[in-house]
């Protein structure tokens, strides 16, 4: 999802709730501490340089009971941070502490909000060969190739 998808929904919302995949929920007392801007610059195993940005979401459970975050407080949050730190429309990765820290892709289901899993992939498929991963063509994704 990206960044004006949120803010669209967050204008007819009558409440910010959020789920995991797994079925459990992100207690209804969260707070959001912090958006930002994440952005990752690397070498894929194909010696590609590649760049990529998103907005940062954190979630915490604060165990302050009595805490409801309201959609109006929440795109007043978004707003202060597209000034303020400059966020393109960029896909939404949200940071939740569940087990440890987790990374999620955030979607809608017309009610709530969803943490999606995430998965890692080969950007550079062309060399590697995928799905099989051939290591042998161009040394791409075997030990040492970085």
């Amino acid at each position: 999802m990206k960044l004006s998808e949120i803010k669209s929904i967050l204008k007819d919302a009558e409440s910010v709730n959020f789920l995991l995949e797994n079925g459990k929920t992100v207690p209804e007392h969260f707070h959001v501490t912090e958006i930002g801007v994440v952005t990752k610059h690397f070498i894929d195993c194909g010696g590609k340089i590649r760049q990529e940005s998103k907005a940062n979401f954190q979630l915490w459970d604060a165990n302050d009971y009595e805490h409801r975050l309201k959609p109006k407080k929440l795109l007043n949050i978004i707003s202060l941070c597209e000034t303020k730190l400059d966020i393109g429309n960029f896909e939404i990765e949200v940071e939740y502490q569940d087990e440890t820290i987790g990374k999620y892709g955030l979607a809608y289901n017309g009610k709530d909000f969803l943490l999606t899993n995430m998965e890692t992939a080969c950007l550079a498929k062309e060399q590697c060969g995928t799905p099989e991963l051939d290591t042998e063509k161009a040394g791409c994704c075997s030990t040492g190739s970085c």
